[in-house]
């Protein structure tokens, strides 16, 4: 009789660990799906994290066209002689500028 009822104890605390387990596994699982901690928020922070990827790809391009610029007018006076011309306006030393101004039409009268 002793042994019977060991093994009843025994089944009756191996079930109430077994419950004890499956509501925790339900209670983590609910959290998982349904709180805004969970599923949804890994899938916000994957887009979020793509679309930053999109904008330091394009900001890579940029900054690398910046540098070519940079070293261009640090290497060369071609390349600052141009940007001079089309910012400033500037003409060299044994050049002619010559600026065309269209005439205005004579007034309708």
């Amino acid at each position: 009789m002793a042994k019977a009822l060991q093994q009843t104890s025994a089944t009756v605390g191996t079930r109430l660990v077994l419950v004890g387990l499956a509501v925790l596994t339900i209670v983590l699982q609910s959290r998982l799906w349904l709180s805004d901690e969970g599923w949804s928020e890994v899938i916000r922070l994957r887009n979020s994290v793509d679309t930053q990827q999109i904008e330091n790809e394009r900001l890579a391009e940029r900054n690398a066209r910046l540098h070519a610029e940079v070293t261009d007018l640090k290497g060369g006076f071609a390349a600052l002689e141009e940007r001079a011309r089309s910012d400033l306006g500037m003409v060299g030393k044994d050049e002619s500028f010559y600026l065309f101004v269209p005439t205005e039409a004579p007034p309708d009268e």
